[in-house]
């Protein structure tokens, strides 16, 4: 087992103590603390420096306009790396092998990435995220059976909130093994409406009252252009499809104010919704 300590050439304390020369250890202590007080200076320097560093590049990313979701997630990495690099320089003040030190870190590291394989994997699954940038905060998504707007991206988990405000924490392996659905990846949403209406009611004219109405909503864009047409014939109606678009952040206030507002628009114009229908013929014998 190898031990790290003062590579000086003159004895150290452990081999005083396996000695029994206590008396050398207190001079000896003495000796090397300019060194032990140099070390401790660099490391605390070193903690200052990464957080300012850290918010340094916050700062910059929020400058080009990186998703503020993945900030946290660049700043502990580069805190780490920074962090890093000032221990091993104290070590060197203490001149301790640096090599055989990183060497029994890199050992360690194996050891424990045996134990922690699936945390590796949530890592290097936040770092593919970081990259391919499949969502941004605050895009909706669905990944998998959840769905949700993109609170925050960490280091091993993505935070989203559904629309009923709970908080759903998944873990960043999940999401790139699932398919992602990005709602606000594009800045249109195409809005796939249906209305039925009776056999008895003129087509013509129930296209064009739900025509006025998608006019008249300003949520709806222009272009593309609607689409009204004939859906299916069903058992007891005729189905209209209605296609329109909308900004993606205008998505559900575009649905409900027309599903509303069609329906007001049937009802002045005395357009008839239907119910289900069932024929009974009695036959008398």
């Amino acid at each position: 087992m190898n031990l790290f300590f003062l590579n000086t050439g003159e004895t150290s304390v452990i081999e005083l103590i396996k000695n029994k020369e206590f008396d050398g250890i207190p001079d000896l202590i003495i000796s090397k603390m300019p060194q032990f007080i140099t070390a401790v200076v660099i490391i605390v320097a070193g903690i200052v420096a990464a957080k300012l560093i850290g918010k340094l590049v916050v700062k910059a990313m929020s400058a080009k306009g990186v998703d503020p979701s993945v900030h946290s997630f660049i700043k502990t990495i580069i805190m780490f790396v920074v962090s890093l690099i000032f221990v091993l320089s104290a070590l060197s003040t203490l001149n301790i092998d640096v090599n055989s030190f990183v060497t029994a870190l890199g050992a360690a590291g194996v050891t424990a990435g045996l134990g922690l394989q699936a945390s590796i994997s949530q890592f290097a699954s936040g770092i593919q995220i970081l990259f391919n940038h499949p969502f941004k905060s605050g895009d909706f998504v669905d990944i998998g059976s959840v769905s949700g707007k993109v609170q925050e991206i960490k280091m091993m988990y993505t935070v989203l909130i559904t629309p009923d405000n709970k908080r759903v924490i998944i873990p960043n392996s999940t999401i790139t093994s699932s398919n992602i659905i990005n709602y606000n990846a594009e800045n249109k949403r195409r809005l796939d409406l249906m209305y039925s209406i009776s056999y008895d009611t003129d087509i013509i004219k129930a296209k064009q009252v739900i025509l006025d109405v998608v006019k008249s909503n300003e949520l709806i864009l222009p272009d593309p252009e609607p689409v009204i047409a004939v859906k299916e014939h069903s058992a007891s109606s005729v189905n209209l499809a209605c296609l329109v678009w909308c900004s993606g952040d205008d998505y559900w206030d575009a649905f409900y104010s027309m599903q509303e507002n069609v329906k007001l628009a049937f009802d002045k114009n005395g357009i008839s919704i239907p119910y289900g229908q069932l024929d009974i013929h009695v036959i008398k014998e």
